[in-house]
């Protein structure tokens, strides 16, 4: 508005002091010679004046001669940092103002549920990758062990049927078993007459050789070093073969334990069994035997064998499979984060703990207040043809009127962009000092001659 009324202001004195000189004979109509024409810097503050009257563009409409466009002072590292996921804020580490080291941790959203994908994601690699070790390690030596138990037991039972029908097999079946049961009969009986006198004999025997030691014993218990005394020892051993000796006697008068019944009649099922198999053995049994045989072996050569390649490879598969997938689950957690990206001052904080955050949504605005550029959007195509790399350019700034520098053109933005009609340009320029009273977004008038 100031500038509005300034231009207005030049507008009237122009045209009073060119009304005046018109009356007063000194300008003449074309043709009439000696015609005095205006200066190119007058021609191009009418032209400005116009301009801004109309509404057109801000900047000086001119093709040379001194040129003033509005400006501002920016940062000249600044960022808008925003999540790009959704979440509700739990932690805001600083405030407006605060300034921040790079890398630091500025804001956090409620991480559980991307916490809950990282360490299922970590399961599954690590349940794949124990796989592939597996099939990388091969056969244990204990499996390969097993495999040939098994197919020894296999070979066993096929020569077992086979043999099942020489001559003798079933008789010593038989005898086998005539055996058993005998033994199971003696165990039932219990122990005998003669037995129990044996063991009673025994026992009084070692009664008396117990009473004997106790005897000698008693003789010199009173002494200090009786442990080391052999009396001592004659007792103890007296001692352990009466317990030997009466725990015989006892068992053969109990008769016989259920361990005992228990292990003999299995004894005389297995010996049935036995003959069951070598009296009703068949060529099926045979063939089935066979079939074993030669499935034990298989089972054993691909132990022997190893890994196949495209088990490897199909295991390596879900290895780099499952890894990315911990990769992406580590992406998205560390997106409940921002950072700081360079060391700054925080500008502005649209955020509050506890707020739904919506990605894309400029949560922290930081920028480096120590380094400040000067940009202008107000070149039209008819002036920014002038205007180059390391051009100088005067800036002074409407908050502090005694400050004025100089600045050199760093670049032309090469793309404009349409204002109310006119195609304008953006500039930056650097300032020839930094000021400490400059503050973002001050404006600022750049000065500059076009030739």
């Amino acid at each position: 508005m100031k500038r509005l009324f300034i231009a207005l202001v030049i507008i009237l004195l122009l045209a009073a002091g060119g009304y005046a000189a018109y009356t007063a004979g000194l300008l003449k109509r074309p043709g009439q010679g000696n015609v005095a024409q205006a200066t190119p810097s007058t021609q191009d503050t009418a032209t400005q004046v116009t301009a801004n009257i109309t509404g057109q563009a801000t900047a000086k409409q001119v093709t040379k001669g001194r040129v003033q466009v509005d400006a501002r002072v920016v940062p000249v590292q600044h960022a808008d940092i925003s999540f790009t996921r959704s979440g509700v804020l739990t932690q805001l580490t600083v405030k407006e103002g605060a300034k921040v080291a790079a890398g630091q941790l500025l804001a956090r959203l409620n991480p559980a549920q991307q916490q809950v994908a990282v360490a299922s994601a970590q399961a599954t690699l690590q349940k794949v990758q124990a796989k592939l070790a597996e099939l990388k390690a091969g056969a244990r030596p204990q499996e390969i062990e097993q495999a040939k138990a098994k197919l020894s037991a296999a070979q066993a039972r096929y020569q077992r049927l086979a043999q099942a029908g020489l001559p003798g097999n079933i008789k010593a079946a038989e005898a086998s078993l005539a055996g058993s049961q005998a033994a199971f009969a003696k165990v039932l009986e219990g122990a005998s007459a003669q037995q129990l006198i044996a063991a009673q004999a025994e026992l009084s025997t070692a009664t008396a050789t117990l009473k004997q030691a106790q005897a000698a014993y008693n003789l010199v218990k009173w002494r200090n070093d009786i442990g080391a005394l052999p009396e001592s020892a004659r007792l103890e051993q007296a001692t352990a073969a009466w317990e030997a000796a009466n725990a015989r006697f006892e068992d053969l008068k109990k008769g016989p334990t259920t361990p005992d019944i228990s292990n003999a009649s299995a004894q005389v099922r297995r010996a049935q069994a036995q003959l069951e198999e070598l009296k009703t053995g068949m060529p099926s049994d045979l063939a089935a035997a066979e079939a074993d045989v030669q499935v034990s072996q298989a089972q054993l050569d691909l132990l022997w064998a190893g890994t196949r390649v495209e088990e490897l490879t199909a295991a390596e598969a879900d290895v780099a499979s499952a890894t990315a997938a911990l990769q992406q689950a580590l992406v998205a957690l560390s997106e409940s984060e921002i950072h700081a990206p360079f060391a700054g001052q925080v500008a502005i904080v649209n955020v509050r703990v506890g707020e739904q955050v919506v990605p894309g949504v400029v949560a922290i605005r930081l920028a480096d207040l120590t380094a400040w550029q000067i940009e202008t959007e107000d070149l039209t195509e008819l002036n920014v043809v002038g205007i180059t790399p390391g051009k100088q350019i005067t800036l002074t700034f409407d908050a502090i009127p005694a400050l004025e520098m100089k600045g050199t053109v760093r670049y032309v933005r090469p793309i404009g962009g349409d204002r109310r009609g006119d195609i304008v340009y953006t500039v930056v320029i650097d300032p020839a000092q930094q000021d400490a009273r400059l503050l973002w977004n001050m404006t600022a008038v750049a000065s500059f001659d076009i030739q």
